[in-house]
């Protein structure tokens, strides 16, 4: 590859200097949309204070379920397209979601343990979350494994869009199951006291996903320019 593309590659990967301003637009939404819902939500009946946990929980895993989306609509473009920066940015997008699916698992069980006496049972909502977890924990693993980019992007693409099908299964496990784990919770389910605050953290923490999956992109981008210099350069030394 002629110096002057390589050049030109690397600018095109860097990443634009907005990126540092949103992260912080998004950061300073969500301790906002924090501070508005602990001052003003009151001690639930049943919980006490410990209901406000929802306010991080809710939203985390609303978000680990657009970022498996993400995953899903960009591996079916990469297996359609082959197009780089669709496997690039579906790994991008995997890496989010797994994080919030384990923040997810992590706060329902500090959530569990006073609700119902344990840290973890094997109810079809965690269940099915925690499956959710591993598939994706999987795909990374694979990611990481994996020493050619072709068959690397080739075979991420089909698991995450073969993983990415478990997402309705969580969403619906406590219709479809008995189960221990409550109803969906949503604005229209709330008590209008917590309904506000839900909403400000659920809109905060989206641009905070928004944030992490495009800056995880750009920096996947500049990995992925530095390979290509590295592969022009030990071709260029033979």
């Amino acid at each position: 590859m002629p110096q002057t593309e390589l050049s030109r590659e690397s600018r095109a990967a860097a990443p634009p200097r907005t990126s540092a301003f949103f992260g912080f637009i998004a950061f300073a939404a969500l301790i906002a949309a924090q501070v508005f819902s602990i001052l003003t939500s009151p001690a639930e009946a049943d919980m006490g204070h410990l209901q406000k946990i929802m306010y991080v929980h809710v939203p985390a895993a609303w978000m680990a379920f657009i970022s498996f989306f993400v995953v899903l609509v960009f591996s079916v473009r990469y297996l359609w397209k082959k197009r780089e920066n669709d496997d690039l940015l579906a790994a991008s997008a995997a890496e989010v979601g797994a994080t919030f699916t384990g923040l997810t698992l992590m706060l329902g069980m500090i959530w569990g343990r006073p609700a119902w006496g344990v840290w973890w049972v094997w109810d079809a909502r965690l269940t099915s979350t925690l499956v959710l977890f591993l598939i994706f924990v999987g795909y990374l693993a694979l990611r990481a494994f994996v020493d050619d980019a072709e068959q690397r992007a080739r075979w991420s693409a089909a698991v995450g869009a073969i993983g990415a099908i478990n997402v309705p299964i969580v969403y619906m496990s406590v219709k479809w199951w008995r189960t221990l784990h409550q109803p969906q919770s949503s604005p229209s389910t709330l008590d209008p006291a917590y309904t506000m605050g839900l909403r400000l953290n659920a809109i905060a923490l989206l641009l905070v996903t928004i944030y992490f999956i495009r800056k995880r992109y750009e920096i996947a981008r500049l990995e992925r320019a530095v390979e290509h210099l590295a592969e022009a350069a030990a071709m260029g030394g033979k």
